[in-house]
């Protein structure tokens, strides 16, 4: 089965640029950009391959765009509300799409409060196949929404650094039609999760009072799928040290104690002792039956690497050891030579449901950022810039409700120049799915999914008036079961030009092409858009 995000896999998109935002100085080192803005524009979109189906929408929005940066607070918010007016076959869609990160610190320096939201929307076709073009096959459209709050802690007790946080998180999968394989049969795609976290680190910096580093680390994780009552567990306690080679390079390692658990319950069952599924083509979960144990772990784990940090603009951290029972490799790169580049590379090795995966990457990205949309759709592609650096919430590949153990890397840049301003993203994630034998999802156990992408865009400002954004996208996707292959790719561009203070014009344009083994048929679609935008 393969089933993927749209707006995620149709990559970034160009930022709508109009007239200047309104921005207030509001004392204490604390400036805000507030841009509200309304649109209306007219689409047309048609099929180019195998059909040659046109269809023609209006399209009317409304949004907001907001970056408040403070001593003791700050936040990026990006939402739009989208509404699409089919004539003739085409049907009319309601959109909400955006991300929203920030904080505010309850006692300074010690007590911060953090949350995040998001909304994206997804297409699929009957065979799991996403287009990122929302103006056709509606009747495909999903939905995605995350969000998390909680507290994060750091204070220092002597020479005992104190660190933690804590994050309650609720995601969402909205589709109003069953997904089906490719032959025809319903298959249970998440619904929703809450997930929990939690952490905290006491430890001592090299040389106060000890030559070495050392810290211990307690937390735990839990994520509960609605799924089957599907259950995710993980409680762990570590010691760790940290060995000084020079100033710039470290030895670290740790040791500690891990016990990991993931469990659902059975579907209701029929007669003939099939699966019941549901009328939006999920499993029924028998709320009586008993909890079945898919995974266990409960003993050692460890790990040895290196931190590398030979500038306050360069660091490296890679560790290689033993978790969930098997070999694992972690890390994170950054380099930051000036502010107008960053580059931030993440290999990770994660054991989580879909949501808590979502939720985990919105989490990783800064308060302050741009988020980056498609210039025709308006969507959110989940790639943002911003003075911290470039940041990635994507969730390609599956949405099966299964829990799985994510491994993978991702990496985004973004880069400065004159008027050009570049972002980029790209990475390969790798899924292995868990569940218990003897219930509905056993033969989602051990199937591997496996996804590749590339997304970035270019912005160029023309003269004092308009500007040029472009983008583009490649995804290849191997699926762990027979003819679930796709590849998918698309660019797009859009001019804007400001009419006077508060009013732009836009024009846009997107080609996007599809090969899915689902369809014995390649997909090609091209929209353009014509319209208005009205900053206040």
């Amino acid at each position: 089965m393969r089933f993927v995000t749209g707006t995620l896999i149709a990559g970034v998109a160009a930022v709508s640029v109009a007239a200047p935002a309104y921005a207030q100085d509001r004392g204490d080192d604390r400036v805000t950009t507030v841009q509200p803005y309304i649109e209306v524009s007219q689409v047309l979109s048609a099929e180019l391959t195998p059909g040659d189906e046109v269809v023609t929408f209006t399209q009317i929005a409304a949004g907001v765009d907001l970056n408040a940066q403070g001593r003791n607070s700050g936040a990026s918010v990006s939402v739009r509300y989208e509404r699409n007016i089919g004539y003739g076959d085409a049907v009319d869609t309601d959109t909400i799409s955006g991300i929203a990160r920030g904080y505010l610190a309850v006692v300074p320096n010690a007590l911060n409060f953090e949350a995040g939201a998001l909304a994206s929307r997804t297409r699929v076709d009957g065979g799991g196949a996403v287009s990122p073009n929302p103006l056709v096959s509606a009747d495909a459209t999903s939905q995605i929404y995350s969000i998390y709050a909680g507290p994060t802690i750091a204070t220092r007790a002597g020479a005992v650094d104190i660190t933690g946080q804590a994050r309650v998180g609720y995601n969402r999968f909205e589709t109003d039609n069953a997904v089906v394989d490719a032959n025809g049969d319903p298959i249970d795609v998440f619904d929703d999760s809450v997930a929990y976290s939690g952490q905290i680190t006491a430890g001592t910096r090299a040389g106060d009072p000890l030559p070495i580093g050392v810290a211990v680390t307690a937390g735990g994780y839990q994520e509960d799928i609605s799924n089957l009552d599907q259950r995710v567990r993980n409680v762990f306690v570590r010691g760790d040290v940290t060995v000084p080679v020079s100033d710039t390079l470290a030895l670290v390692g740790g040791v500690g104690y891990e016990d990991v658990e993931v469990s659902s319950r059975d579907a209701v069952r029929d007669i003939d002792g099939n699966p019941v599924v549901g009328n939006d083509g999920r499993l029924v979960t028998d709320g009586a039956s008993p909890r079945i144990v898919a995974f266990d772990v409960d003993g050692l784990l460890w790990d040895v690497g290196v931190l590398w940090r030979p500038s306050s603009r360069t660091s490296l951290s890679a560790r290689v050891g033993e978790r969930y029972d098997s070999t694992t490799y972690y890390g994170n790169f950054t380099y930051v030579p000036s502010e107008r580049s960053a580059l931030s590379i993440s290999v990770y090795d994660d054991l989580t449901g879909f949501g808590g995966a979502l939720g985990s990457a919105l989490a990783g990205v800064s308060s302050d950022f741009t988020a980056l949309r498609n210039p025709v759709t308006g969507d959110f592609g989940g790639l943002v810039s911003g003075g911290e650096g470039p940041g990635l919430v994507n969730s390609l590949g599956s949405v099966r409700s299964a829990a799985f153990r994510s491994r993978g890397v991702s990496a985004s840049y973004q880069r400065q120049i004159g008027r050009l301003t570049a972002a980029f993203g790209a990475g390969y994630d790798r899924r292995t799915f868990i569940a218990a034998a003897g219930t509905a999802l056993e033969a989602a156990d051990g199937l591997t999914d496996e996804s590749y992408y590339v997304t970035g865009g270019l912005s160029r400002t023309i003269g004092r008036n308009a500007s040029l954004q472009t983008n583009a996208y490649v995804n290849w996707f191997q699926s762990g079961e027979a003819n679930g292959d796709l590849t998918a790719f698309g660019a797009s561009a859009a001019y804007n030009r400001s009419l006077t203070d508060r009013l732009s014009a836009r024009a846009a344009l997107a080609v996007d092409y599809f090969d899915s083994d689902f369809s014995a048929e390649d997909f090609a679609t091209a929209t353009a858009l014509l319209g208005l935008r009205y900053n206040f």
